[in-house]
C-alpha cells in the first residue's frame, strides 16, 4: 500500500451515507496530535462528529502520557468530537464504546478474533493493535465535549514498530497475513462507531 494509499475526504464521506460520526472529516498529513488539533479547533458551536484523521502523528498519546507511535500512511490515526448525554462522570463508558466498535469492525471485516484488553486497549493475540484516548472538555455547550482519540496499526509490518515495542505491538495486516485497504477499513469502522454510538448514547 504506502503513501498511495492516501486517505481522501470525499472519498471516504461518499461511502458513508448520512451519518452523525464523519458528517465532517478533515484528513492531515502530519501533526503532532490529532486529539491536541481537535481540541485547539472546539468551539460551543463545532459539530458533533467531526473527524480529524493524520496520515502522521509526531506526538501521538495513549493513555497514562505514554507515546503512541503513528507510522505514516500505514495505520488510522483519528479523532472525533462527540457531545454525548449523559454525566461527565460517566465518560469512561466511552472508552469501552470505541473499543467495542473497533473490535467489532476488526470481527466484521477480517474474520479476526480480536481480544479487548480494558479499558482501552485491543489486542491480536499477544500483540496491541489500537488504542483509545477519551479527553473531556467541560464548557463547550449545555453538556460536556469528549474528544475520542483512536489509534489503529493497520499496515505495519513488525520490523516499522521502534524495536523496545516489536515484543508487543502488531498491526491488522500482520494478524490477517495480508495488506488492508485502509479506506475500507476507515468506512467500516466509521459506520460502526455512528450506529453503536446512536444505539448507546
Amino acid at each position: 500500500m504506502g503513501k498511495n494509499d492516501r486517505l481522501l475526504p470525499a472519498e471516504i464521506t461518499g461511502s458513508l451515507g448520512q451519518v452523525v460520526i464523519g458528517r465532517q472529516i478533515i484528513v492531515l498529513e502530519s501533526t503532532r496530535s490529532t486529539n491536541d488539533f481537535l481540541r485547539q479547533m472546539l468551539t460551543a458551536e463545532l459539530a458533533e462528529g467531526i473527524i480529524v484523521f493524520a496520515e502522521e502523528q509526531t506526538a501521538g498519546r495513549g493513555q497514562r502520557a505514554n507515546q503512541w507511535h503513528s507510522a505514516p500512511h500505514q495505520g488510522l490515526w483519528f479523532s472525533i468530537l462527540l457531545r454525548p448525554e449523559i454525566p461527565v462522570a460517566e465518560s469512561a463508558r466511552l472508552t469501552t464504546w470505541a473499543a467495542e466498535a473497533v473490535a467489532e469492525t476488526i470481527r466484521a471485516q477480517l474474520h479476526l478474533a480480536p481480544a479487548i484488553k480494558p479499558p482501552n486497549d485491543v489486542y491480536m493475540g499477544s500483540r496491541k493493535v489500537c488504542g483509545v484516548l477519551v479527553e473531556t472538555v467541560a464548557g463547550c455547550g449545555p453538556h460536556f465535549a469528549a474528544i475520542a482519540g483512536i489509534g489503529v496499526n493497520v499496515n505495519q509490518p513488525l520490523e516499522a514498530f521502534p524495536a523496545e515495542l516489536q515484543e508487543r505491538a502488531g498491526s491488522l495486516a500482520m494478524a490477517a497475513g495480508r495488506a488492508i485497504d485502509r479506506r475500507e477499513f476507515a468506512v467500516a469502522l466509521i459506520r460502526e462507531l455512528d450506529r453503536s454510538y446512536a444505539a448507546n448514547f
